[in-house]
């Protein structure tokens, strides 16, 4: 089941994958990360190439090859785990296979790295990534909107709880946990230059990091707790129309019976 839920969503969504990979941006981009492969492994193109290899075969990777492209899925595995988006996915796999194949060109023969580092460069100077042309779910604020003076709320807030505002310390946004008046977590942390150490904000962080589903459980015990002595120390007192009314439907019926 844990196969099949997300081979079922790939897909269902396969055709909007198909309509986003077909843009030249991404077309271009995945020609240029492959080629190095197909210039390998092409007949009539790979018995031209140099090798190292003992026995020759100038149609096959040597270990220094291998060794790159084997350094290659690690840093991008190691990068994408920070990844949030399939955008950053995606970009991360271009950006270092570009990197590994400039490394390889320059390997194998210096004028086809510069063919390369040249065609990589017209790719930057063309093509710019596609732009997102969805929904958005995004408020600008702007001086006309929120009041960023000096002694406005905002500010006294940021400066009460030392949340710096400088672009350069990247501690906005900043999540701080309160329990008791006293401050017990803040995301993301601050280093000893007071700049932020990155830190996602995904949903599934805030409710790890932060343990909320853990003082949910807590804050739900001691409002239960505070239901139950207000019970005991002021028990419910039926009203006056109440009693009246139930004296007489007693009255009623028992007249009834005899």
């Amino acid at each position: 089941m844990a196969l099949l839920t997300p081979l079922l969503a790939f897909l269902y969504h396969l055709p909007r994958v198909y309509k986003w990979l077909l843009k030249p941006y991404y077309v271009a981009s995945v020609f240029l990360s492959v080629i190095f492969l197909l210039v390998r492994k092409t007949p009539g193109i790979c018995e031209h190439l140099s090798t190292t290899r003992e026995d020759g075969n100038s149609c096959d990777f040597d270990w220094r090859e291998v060794e790159i492209l084997m350094f290659l899925s690690a840093i991008v595995m190691m990068k994408n785990r920070r990844a949030i988006t399939v955008e950053q996915h995606v970009g991360n796999i271009f950006l270092f296979s570009k990197v590994a194949n400039v490394i390889l060109f320059f390997r194998l023969d210096i004028r086809m790295g510069l063919l390369y580092l040249t065609l990589c460069i017209v790719f930057l100077m063309t093509c710019k990534p596609p732009l997102y042309m969805g929904p958005e779910y995004i408020k600008y604020f702007s001086d006309k909107t929120i009041d960023v003076s000096e002694h406005s709320p905002l500010s006294l807030c940021v400066s009460r709880y030392k949340v710096s505002t400088s672009p350069l310390t990247k501690q906005l946004p900043s999540l701080v946990l309160f329990q008791g008046g006293k401050e017990v977590m803040r995301r993301p942390q601050i280093d000893k230059k007071g700049r932020a150490v990155s830190w996602s904000f995904t949903e599934e962080n805030i409710i790890r990091e932060f343990s909320l589903n853990e003082l949910y459980q807590k804050s739900k015990k001691l409002s239960k707790n505070r239901e139950e002595k207000q019970e005991t120390q002021f028990p419910t007192v039926p009203e006056e129309g109440a009693t009246e009314t139930g004296e007489e439907g007693a009255e009623t019926e028992s007249k009834k019976d005899k």
